[in-house]
């Protein structure tokens, strides 16, 4: 019998031998009993295995679909850098798009003492990306829906280009998770994941991934990770793999909240623009909703904006999404990002909708 993704992610973790403990193991070693000529199928040293990220990478395996694998990290930034690494080695170029999450685009230009060129472009003028990946050996990054934005990029037109310019494509899918948009049913080689936002859940943890179904990706990518020692430890595994097993419960009741802020932000008079993923598009990539980002754009100054956010008695002042909690800031208040002054970025939480509606309406008057 074959049982559903969603369950099949409740029970990762779980022996079912009579006496074994429902709850998962939690692996704290930094080395394991070893001696003579090592097998390498057996683990030796904790930078290269350990029971709790095996656990999470089979999780997130399952839910991204069939025959693929995962390599789990300890950051986003560092399952990224893995990433562009692995990838970049005889390539001249690293296209990626001009808006999404700034702090990938600062990531990128640390390739470019060693030869690559980072190109930035608009993933949703597929000529100009043609145009960007034709120009010499490169890779192909995508990000949909963008952070903080939300814009989304056609997936299966961005696959064609980068297969026909011999050029791998990955995709940042940190807003939606694969159970909400799976980037390699549409031709991509990778995901690549912020464990800390969505997966995770509960704003306790800092993890990152990547998910691909190449064999010789996920074998080099688990390389850089031993060898730079950008892994996820054994508690923060058993932190996401926690986690993990409510997405879907999650990702559920925050998008139906997500829904019902916009439509209260887009007939509310001080809100002069709402972004949120919707049209078409949208629905062939993201059958199962379209998450729980968002954001406005206010009317007035800074002042009025940081104002309006530091007047929440329920939504968390903070940077980050996808807890059970929500929270929101001005975007703009990082110097490097490019959002407009005033645009609020909302990841909503797992509270009534009413009730961070009303948080909303009284922060608004301030």
């Amino acid at each position: 019998m074959e049982f559903s993704a969603e369950a099949r992610l409740i029970h990762t973790g779980t022996a079912r031998a009579i006496g074994s403990p429902v709850g998962p193991a939690l692996t704290l070693t930094s080395t394991y009993v070893s001696h003579g000529v090592h097998d390498p199928s057996l683990p030796a040293y904790g930078r290269n295995t350990n029971p709790g990220w095996q656990d999470v990478e089979h999780a997130l395996a399952v839910i991204e679909g069939e025959g693929c694998q995962a390599v789990v990290f300890s950051s986003g930034q560092a399952a990224a850098m893995a990433l562009m690494l692995t990838l970049s080695e005889g390539r001249e170029r690293l296209v990626m798009l001009d808006d999404g999450y700034y702090k990938l685009r600062n990531l990128a230009t640390k390739l470019r003492p060693h030869g690559v060129e980072v190109v930035t472009v608009d993933l949703l003028d597929l000529d100009a990306v043609e145009t960007a990946i034709g120009a010499g050996p490169s890779v192909l990054w995508g990000e949909t829906p963008t952070n903080p934005l939300l814009r989304v990029a056609d997936l299966a037109g961005l696959s064609a280009l980068a297969d026909a310019a011999g050029t791998p494509f990955v995709v940042d899918n940190t807003v939606a998770t694969a159970l909400q948009q799976k980037p390699l049913e549409f031709g991509a080689l990778a995901s690549v994941y912020s464990l800390t936002k969505s997966l995770s859940g509960h704003s306790d943890v800092l993890g990152g991934a990547v998910v691909t179904r190449s064999a010789e990706l996920a074998e080099s990518l688990r390389a850089w990770r031993g060898t730079g020692g950008a892994i996820l430890g054994p508690f923060e595994s058993w932190l996401v793999l926690r986690g993990l097993k409510t997405l879907p419960l999650r990702l559920e009741r925050q998008s139906q909240n997500a829904l019902a802020v916009v439509e209260f932000l887009e007939r509310h008079p001080r809100v002069t623009a709402v972004h949120y993923p919707d049209g078409p598009l949208v629905k062939t990539q993201m059958p199962n909703g379209a998450g729980c980002l968002l954001a406005f754009e206010l009317s007035g100054t800074v002042a009025d904006a940081d104002a309006v956010v530091a007047a929440a008695r329920l939504i968390v002042p903070s940077t980050s999404f996808g807890g059970v909690e929500s929270t929101w800031e001005r975007r703009a208040r990082w110097a490097a990002e490019t959002a407009p002054d005033t645009l609020i970025r909302i990841g909503t939480g797992v509270e009534p909708a009413a009730d961070i509606i009303a948080d909303l309406s009284q922060a608004l008057r301030a």
